[in-house]
């Protein structure tokens, strides 16, 4: 009777293990490998009201722009516990009005940069090393800039180098890729973090972050353009810089999946304010600009929510919360002070259809008040300005189904309504629809 007690004992054990991936023996480390994506994405609007227009408005006539984006990611595993990553990319296109127009922009494959000529240029070139705490590890698959083998369950991780700062903060299961999710800028991260980067969406700095099994948390300090939407870096980090911090709680709810992030930033760079842009247009009767204004040590914070829960097999709801402080200029990522997001995502395992996915959100942008009169009074940020402005908040809704036609290929067709585009009742509303092809294979 005892043996066969500890028999069934064994089985059950056994049958538990099975099911929790984390105690599974972990793969063998790779090595190196190599993935490639190509994605490009076509949209058009028609024309709509627009009975007056300013230096960066959205065009009022049809517009039709496409964009194409290719990547290498290279992946090393110097040690055990240290990886290596070089992704050279090439990107070109443009967006409607000179990527002008709209603080949400529809299309997140086209950065600020305007140029329709692709060029080459290093998207990610950093070293990454985990020191461990404890013996038990996690499973990870190949993938893009992810050696497949095991990480340390509990780890301290320093990562040093040229990236974008999304790929740590801001994650969200749902709405995080424009490649293969939603395309809009304020929606593919928290539109209300003007998150430190160049016209490309890239920068240098690092990043430290301690994981556990249910939680993280992180901090990150990476440098700041040298004016806004710029291309080129301020190198005195120890004044002009963007430190980040991040905490990140994950669980199950009723055995599915969801994770909640909270977020801050500070910015630290040569910034005007918009009170001051419109003291001094009052003392030299001249249209008030923020550039004039600008002064070293110029202070932006702000703060931000992401959530995301699978709410039954395959189907997904989350939602972001943003804020910044709303009186300094938008100088990295794009126009918005207010943020609130909320959608659904649906994969295809009901129509058969597994690799498929449908999914639509709302986005509600808003300006502070002293942004708001700022564009009233005829300023201009780098990326919006109608010359005026009758103030309403900037609602999008964006709607996609994303097709895999074979294993490496997807097809995405999606339509987007914005109401008062760049927060301007008297203009629109705007439909956008969108084709977005995409390929993504491990070459290795």
């Amino acid at each position: 009777m005892m043996a066969r007690s500890l028999g069934l004992l064994i089985l059950i054990a056994r049958a538990v293990v099975a099911q929790d991936p984390s105690q599974q023996p972990p793969p063998a480390d790779e090595l190196w490998n190599l993935r490639y994506q190509a994605t490009s994405i076509g949209q058009y609007h028609p024309g709509f009201s627009s009975p007056y227009s300013g230096a960066f408005s959205l065009a009022g006539h049809p517009e039709a722009e496409a964009s194409l984006t290719t990547t290498l990611f290279f992946g090393l595993r110097l040690f055990r516990d240290t990886q290596f990553y070089f992704d050279p990319e090439i990107a070109g296109g443009r967006g409607f009005s000179g990527t002008n127009g709209l603080a949400n922009s529809p299309n997140g494959e086209m950065p600020r940069v305007a140029s329709a000529t692709p060029k080459p240029y290093i998207a990610r070139l950093y070293i990454t090393h985990d020191f461990g705490f404890g013996d038990a590890r996690e499973s990870t698959t190949s993938d893009e800039n992810q050696l497949a083998g095991s990480r340390p369950m509990t780890r301290y991780s320093i990562t040093v180098g040229r990236f974008t700062v999304t790929d740590f903060f801001d994650d969200n299961r749902y709405s995080h890729d424009p490649r293969t999710q939603f395309t809009g800028w304020g929606i593919m991260y928290n539109g209300a973090w003007d998150y430190a980067a160049d016209t490309r969406g890239y920068t240098w700095g690092w990043v430290h972050e301690f994981h556990a099994r249910r939680w993280s948390a992180r901090y990150a300090s990476a440098a700041m353009p040298r004016v806004a939407n710029g291309l080129r870096f301020d190198h005195r980090l120890l004044r002009d810089r963007s430190d980040m911090f991040e905490g990140e709680l994950r669980g199950h709810l009723a055995g599915h999946e969801g994770a909640v992030r909270l977020l801050s930033y500070v910015n630290h760079a040569d910034m005007g304010t918009y009170a001051d842009a419109l003291q001094l247009a009052r003392q030299t009767g001249s249209t008030p600009d923020v550039t004039a204004t600008r002064r070293i040590g110029t202070l932006k914070y702000g703060f931000g929510i992401s959530a995301d829960q699978e709410v039954a097999p395959d189907v997904g709801i989350f939602g972001r919360l943003g804020w910044n402080d709303g009186k300094t200029e938008s100088f990295a990522f794009t126009a918005i002070d207010r943020l609130a997001t909320a959608g659904i995502s649906i994969g295809g395992r009901r129509w058969r259809r597994p690799h498929d996915v449908v999914a639509s959100e709302v986005t509600v942008g808003g300006l502070s008040a002293i942004h708001a009169e700022y564009l009233r009074s005829g300023g201009l940020d780098f990326l919006i300005g109608d010359g005026t402005l009758r103030y309403g908040p900037e609602v999008i809704w964006e709607s996609y189904y994303s097709a895999r036609l074979v294993k490496w290929f997807f097809a995405t067709i999606g339509v987007q309504h914005i109401d008062n585009p760049a927060y301007n009742r008297d203009r629109g509303p705007v439909w956008v629809g969108t084709l977005r092809l995409h390929i993504e294979m491990g070459i290795k």
